[in-house]
């Protein structure tokens, strides 16, 4: 590109300062005659004012007879008859050269045609044609040299980070790229492939984290079962409760993995969420209604569910609501209340045991995926540790958010919140 510039602006050079040396030829040539003019109306010798000069005149008559001329034009008609104040490129018998002629009016009818020579405009041409023709391909190979160093210095990191990230594996996410110096271009650019390589590392240790504690969940229920059957197989005279530890073991199992597809899925952003206007406070009411029939030895408390709308998939919201419940009813020593609630284009759920409460340095974790409080993962004070995430995952899903505070009776508060259905 830098040649192809280069080339078309020397051409441009050589053509305009032939045009201007061109059009000086001929105002000189103009102003030439006229002077010429003058000294024929003064009554002058054409001969001697013209003598010595790269040019011809010729002095015509009213019925275009030659009346005088230059020394070197003195035998006849060289030139042809002009009309005063033209001008245009003639060529003499006697030289080779191109002469540029112009006319100017003289007293009596007379017409003086001064003709100047034109080779000093192709030899300046020439001679910048030249001095470009050497200049332009040095100064070519000059910009490409530099061109190439200082590219190839600026892409130089640029080049390292290639090879850096390229050399990087699933099982060596730890790696980090070098920063060049300075907050230029490169340097965000390594921030930022530095920025995806920490969140590669911790997705990839959330995958290890989820498959190991999915195998951990998955485990527990196939070794009662196994225990029970070799038991079974082992002792046939002895009763067994295979059948009902197989009933019961096989429903937990398939609870878990009803919430690990549907995580999966939630993480595939497929399938989408139905949009259909959903009342929560009969979700909430239904809710309430499943609880009281599990007989915890718990109240269950819905004075302040009012009504409440949003858009959404009621389904998955029927889904956030019995996960929160559960939870509550597990940690409750008396009472649950539930409470729905609808002001400044929000629709809030607040689910409130007076169990144990949490502490305020887990009530965040207890978002992420396989994390529980109780640390031995004991049956059935213990659940999966997929509720709480199955909520957040959720509720992020309907715009909203869900977050853990005190509850005011004593225990934990978990509170939805998620846009409303504008009246």
């Amino acid at each position: 590109m830098v040649g192809v510039s280069l080339l078309v602006g020397s051409v441009a050079l050589v053509w305009g300062l032939y045009a201007v040396l061109g059009r000086e030829a001929r105002l000189t040539a103009q102003l030439r005659a006229g002077e010429v003019a003058r000294v024929v109306e003064s009554g002058g010798d054409v001969a001697r004012a013209t003598a010595g000069g790269d040019f011809v005149v010729q002095v015509f008559g009213p019925a275009g007879q030659l009346v005088a001329a230059s020394a070197n034009a003195t035998g006849g008609p060289v030139l042809p008859m002009l009309a005063p104040g033209e001008s245009r490129i003639v060529e003499v018998p006697f030289d080779d050269e191109t002469f540029v002629a112009a006319a100017a009016p003289a007293s009596g009818g007379r017409t003086v045609v001064f003709a100047l020579g034109r080779d000093w405009v192709a030899e300046s041409t020439q001679a910048l044609a030249l001095l470009l023709g050497i200049g332009v391909p040095l100064l070519l190979v000059v910009v490409g040299a530099t061109t190439w160093r200082v590219v190839g210095r600026a892409l130089a990191p640029v080049d390292a980070i290639r090879a850096e990230v390229d050399s990087v594996s699933a099982t060596r996410l730890d790696r980090r790229v070098s920063r060049p110096a300075g907050n230029d271009e490169i340097g965000r650019l390594a921030d930022t492939m530095n920025r995806m390589l920490d969140r590669l590392e911790r997705a990839r240790a959330r995958e290890r984290d989820f498959v190991a504690d999915a195998s951990h969940e998955l485990r527990s229920p196939i070794a009662a079962i196994r225990q029970h059957a070799e038991v079974a197989l082992g002792h046939p005279e002895l009763p067994t409760d295979l059948p009902r530890v197989a009933l019961a073991e096989s429903v937990r199992m398939q609870a878990l993995i009803d919430d690990l597809l549907l995580l999966a899925r939630t993480d595939a952003h497929a399938p989408a969420l139905r949009r259909v206007p959903v009342d929560l406070d009969d979700l909430a009411l239904a809710e309430a209604t499943r609880l009281r029939g599990i007989d915890a030895g718990a109240v269950v408390d819905t004075q302040d569910v009012s009504v409440a709308r949003i858009e959404g998939d009621p389904a998955a919201l029927a889904r956030v609501l019995t996960n929160l419940g559960d939870n509550a009813i597990r940690h409750a020593r008396s009472r649950v209340a539930i409470a729905v609630s609808q002001r400044d284009g929000s629709a809030e759920i607040h689910v409130d045991d007076d169990g144990p409460g949490i502490p305020a340095a887990d009530r965040l974790r207890l978002f992420e995926r396989f994390v529980r409080l109780d640390d031995a993962r004991a049956r059935p004070e213990g659940g999966s540790g997929l509720g709480l995430a199955i909520v957040a995952e959720v509720v992020a899903a309907h715009g909203g958010t869900a977050v853990i505070g005190d509850s005011p009776l004593g225990g934990a508060r978990v509170t939805l919140r998620m846009p409303a259905l504008a009246d």
